[in-house]
């Protein structure tokens, strides 16, 4: 079983990791678009393509207009980002713990 357990470890550190580089491309889209940056530029190009995907369906459920004008689809990413590395990630590594 402590194949299994080694598998399951190293999913669950792998995720964690994926996990927190999305955070801060997260953040680092956040932060950009307090000014306004070259929509030409390939790192704004990027960042968009890299979290747009996970932005849009958030805007939809919470739409700026419903807040102020303010888009709150970057912070409630990050906040699932949260819960996903506090919840899943740690089942992970403790069903692999519990498994050795």
């Amino acid at each position: 079983m402590f194949i299994v357990a080694n598998f399951l470890s190293a999913v669950a550190q792998v995720l964690d990791v994926l996990l927190n580089i999305y955070w801060w491309i997260l953040l680092i889209r956040a932060l950009v678009s307090w000014v306004n940056p070259d929509p030409y530029n390939p790192i704004i190009i990027f960042l968009q393509r890299a979290t747009e995907p996970v932005l849009e369906p958030l805007r939809r459920l919470v739409p700026p207009e419903r807040v102020g004008g303010i888009d709150l689809s970057p912070l409630l990413a990050m906040l699932a980002i949260i819960f996903i590395r506090a919840f899943l990630v740690q089942s992970l590594l403790e069903i692999a713990a519990r498994l050795r």
